[in-house]
């Protein structure tokens, strides 16, 4: 028998090279190679740890290989994986019975993306306006917030007014209304009796961790009652834990129509998202109007359950809670020492850094090189939201390391 021979350890220096003519350019990203990972912490090639302050953009709401997540991944592993929906499995209603009961909402449409969540949204919602509300074939609208982030599909970078995600992929979708966000009358002057659903994130996160004033929320639902149309929540990052709660709306005590949820739904492990809603809006699918092979196989329905299962102790959105009040002392005393201002909701911060002490790029490559992983958003913003398993020894820790890198850059 001929032993194939064992390929060289490559270091994060020829790794990085070696992907540079093979891979797309869609991404800058940190020049980090990770190998190894656990909790709140990743390892690269060479074997240097980083505190990931940033959790996968939320994906990763239970840190790097949660046990509990792991095994039932493992078990699941043993089974079956995958079905299609051609067939029915036997890990799909547990999964959908907990995401409803946990929502408080009726029914849920598996997806695997949260690309592929908002995409569905929309279909579903253009359905319900014709089928439900009446609106002329064709000619249903939705309306969305300006500095929206809701993937990077054709149809959802139609509304997005980021040029840099919109540039270069025309010609665009119509139906959609762009309003300014945390701007309730311009809102509600958008809507007609062509409106199929109001689309916004709670928190907007690529922005900068946007968040709206009080009252906003409860705004948008009454507002969206009254009309006659529907209010869907993209809940994909500020969802399942983040933000101290379950559900970001749930700070106004809303419950929209639609809640778009992905990311932390895979436990960092399998792509999961879902559009979780009531009865009547989702019943306007019918088979053969929308689908995914992926779409609720039994490896991310087993997954998504053990998920739902975290969230149902309170723990994760206790810690969140608890964690973020260290989080905004920490950054507070920051304030006019390199931190121009913040925003911060949980475990989840934009903070805007002095432009003269770095871009928001120049203060995340300086955090990796003191074992700290974050990430920038536009200017000198950088996003903060680590692990809800971070210590608060931890989380001390990264909030000392910016405090070095913002006086060491002043």
């Amino acid at each position: 028998m001929t032993i194939a021979p064992s390929r060289a350890v490559r270091s994060s220096a020829e790794l990085i090279r070696a992907e540079e003519p093979v891979l797309a350019h869609n991404y800058h990203p940190l020049p980090v190679v990770v190998a190894r990972a656990e909790g709140a912490w990743v390892e690269d090639v060479e074997g240097r740890r980083y505190l990931d302050m940033l959790a996968g953009y939320s994906a990763l709401n239970f840190g790097h290989r949660h046990p509990a997540l792991i095994e039932a991944a493992h078990r699941q592993l043993d089974q079956v994986t995958l079905t299609s929906r051609a067939f029915h499995n036997d890990r799909l209603a547990q999964f959908a019975e907990s995401l409803a009961e946990l929502t408080g909402l009726d029914m849920v449409l598996p997806m695997n993306t949260g690309a592929e969540a908002v995409e569905s949204a929309i279909k579903v919602a253009r359905k319900w306006a014709y089928e439900v509300k009446g609106v002329a074939p064709d000619q249903a609208t939705i309306v969305v917030a300006a500095d929206n982030f809701h993937g990077r599909t054709t149809t959802i970078v139609s509304f997005s007014t980021d040029e840099t995600a919109r540039a270069g992929f025309g010609p665009f979708t119509p139906g959609f209304r762009v309003v300014p966000y945390n701007d309730l009358a311009a809102l509600e002057a958008a809507i007609d009796e062509t409106t199929a659903a109001v689309l916004i994130e709670p928190i907007q996160g690529e922005a900068g961790v946007v968040i709206p004033d009080d009252g906003y929320l409860r705004g948008v639902r009454e507002v969206t009652r009254r009309t006659g149309c529907l209010f869907i929540a993209d809940e994909i990052q500020s969802g399942l834990g983040r933000t101290g709660r379950t559900l970001a709306v749930e700070h106004e005590d809303v419950v929209p129509d639609m809640i778009l949820l992905g990311k932390a739904l895979g436990g960092g492990i399998v792509p999961v998202s879902a559009v979780v809603a009531r009865r009547d809006v989702l019943q306007v699918l019918r088979p053969g109007e929308h689908g995914s092979t992926f779409g609720g196989n039994p490896l991310s329905a087993a997954v998504g359950s053990a998920v739902v299962e975290l969230l149902e102790t309170g723990e994760y959105q206790r810690r969140a809670a608890e964690l973020g009040i260290v989080l905004r002392g920490g950054l507070t005393a920051l304030v006019g020492k390199g931190v121009q201002g913040f925003r911060a909701r949980g475990l989840w911060a934009g903070v805007d850094i002095d432009p003269a002490i770095g871009t928001g790029r120049d203060i995340s490559e300086r955090l990796m090189r003191e074992g700290v992983l974050v990430k920038d958003t536009h200017g000198s913003t950088i996003r903060l939201a680590p692990p809800l398993t971070i210590t608060g020894e931890e989380l001390r820790t990264a909030l000392g390391s910016l405090e070095k890198v913002l006086t060491e850059g002043a």
